[in-house]
């Protein structure tokens, strides 16, 4: 196991920068997780429907959504270490007000908070994703994505499990606090960090003045170059299905296990653990990058198949295993994306590819999450024959994408390869 872990100690204990970039992530993560579970309370509490938990959930991925494009150009313009500072303290300082929210008459304000905070967090992911490439060599980039998902995940299992218990012990109000707390704490870490980054040239920077020209320029590189939308598309076609299946887990919590925040929390600890474990036995499994985006149609299939036995069981012990054996595929479908945007986005263009990937990914979850929200209140399906459904529907994604996608990567590899061997740039 050592021998195993030792790259990723290597890293942190090195190379300073992605430490810091790392630390600072994991924190605000923290945050985050612990946090998103007193506002889930909080619309249960006042509510009691199925529908606006699941609308949180919404306006929280089309807020992502909206604001991804400028915040692309943002971060390929402007200091992306500057940007990440600025963001954290706007989110530190946002939380706080989900502190006023005493009564149904005033939950309304949970949604505008929401979004608010997730505006700054539209700016923040790419401009973090992107200068992950600049804080490592070509050889650490895979181990640093590894090791990102990995904390990911535990910090996701850690905060939504101390999280759950937090917010039935402590209250909200301590919860919401101890978030802000985490901002704070996360931006003093990017201050100490130096993140290198290319320049615009002053002619791109002309060229660009309009922000529509430069999201404009963004969009036609990533349809313009294939090798590079693939990968782009992995996360969004994922998540057009699991959205609903995550989001589902937090009503069979509460209505098929009973145990509310805390069934909860043990759910989504599972789900932690499986996006940590994934991206590494997915990297044993797939060792070679050129069979990467095939192997994100066999992830897909293998993440629905293990959320059609979840629909199905009883114990909350067997639901948590293969919970956690779906987001094993979900880990290893992230990571694998990741990277191979990082590769092959240049660096003046990473930011706004990275933002159209969220554009995608949160359209698709919000969509995902609001059909399966629209199904349950209108008592179209059970809460299983919808987990059942979404499921399906995974399998049938991750057949496509072998069908259509794959094969178009694979004559992305032989040219590559070709081109190789000949000498030709």
């Amino acid at each position: 196991m050592s021998i195993t872990l030792k790259p990723y100690i290597d890293l942190v204990r090195t190379n300073a920068d992605y430490r810091r970039l790392w630390l600072a992530q994991i924190i605000a993560n923290f945050g985050d997780w612990f946090g998103i579970l007193a506002i889930y309370a909080l619309i249960q509490e006042y509510s009691g429907s199925e529908l606006l938990l699941g609308l949180i959930i919404v306006v929280k991925m089309l807020s992502l959504a909206s604001f991804s494009p400028i915040a692309g150009y943002f971060t390929d313009r402007f200091n992306r270490r500057k940007l990440m500072i600025w963001c954290n303290i706007a989110r530190g300082v946002i939380v706080l007000g989900f502190i006023l929210i005493t009564s149904a008459d005033l939950l309304w304000l949970a949604y505008v908070l929401i979004s608010a905070q997730m505006s700054f967090a539209a700016i923040f992911e790419p401009a973090k994703t992107s200068s992950i490439p600049n804080v490592t060599t070509s050889e650490e980039l895979v181990v640093a994505n590894i090791l990102s998902a990995a904390s990911w995940s535990i910090i996701f299992t850690t905060g939504m499990a101390l999280g759950g218990f937090a917010t039935a012990w402590l209250g909200t109000d301590l919860v919401f606090m101890i978030n802000g707390f985490t901002y704070m704490i996360s931006t003093f870490i990017i201050y100490r960090a130096s993140i290198p980054q290319a320049k615009m040239s002053k002619r791109e920077l002309y060229r660009t003045r309009n922000p529509l020209t430069g999201i404009r320029e963004g969009l036609n590189y990533t349809f313009n170059n294939k090798h590079v939308l693939r990968p782009t598309l992995a996360k969004g076609i994922f998540t057009m299905c699991l959205g609903a299946l995550v989001y589902l887990l937090i009503i069979v919590a509460e209505d098929i296990l009973m145990m509310g925040s805390i069934g909860l929390g043990i759910l989504y600890a599972a789900r932690g653990v499986g996006t940590g474990i994934g991206p590494v036995v997915g990297r044993r499994i797939f060792k070679s990058e050129n069979r990467w985006v095939m192997g994100m149609g066999i992830f897909m299939i293998c993440g629905g198949l293990m959320y059609s036995v979840v629909s199905l069981v009883e114990s909350v012990l067997i639901m948590s295993l293969f919970v956690m054996l779906a987001h094993m595929a979900s880990g290893s479908n992230w990571v694998m994306s990741t990277v191979l945007l990082q590769r092959r986005a240049p660096d003046t263009l990473r930011g706004r590819v990275f933002s159209l990937e969220w554009l995608l990914f949160t359209l698709a979850q919000s969509l995902s999450v609001t059909m399966a929200a629209l199904i349950l209140e209108f008592e179209l399906l059970s809460i299983r024959q919808t987990m059942g459904l979404f499921s399906v529907m995974l399998i049938i994604a991750g057949i496509a994408w072998l069908n259509v996608v794959a094969p178009a990567e694979e004559k992305y590899t032989v040219s590559e390869k070709k081109m190789a061997v000949s000498g030709h740039p």
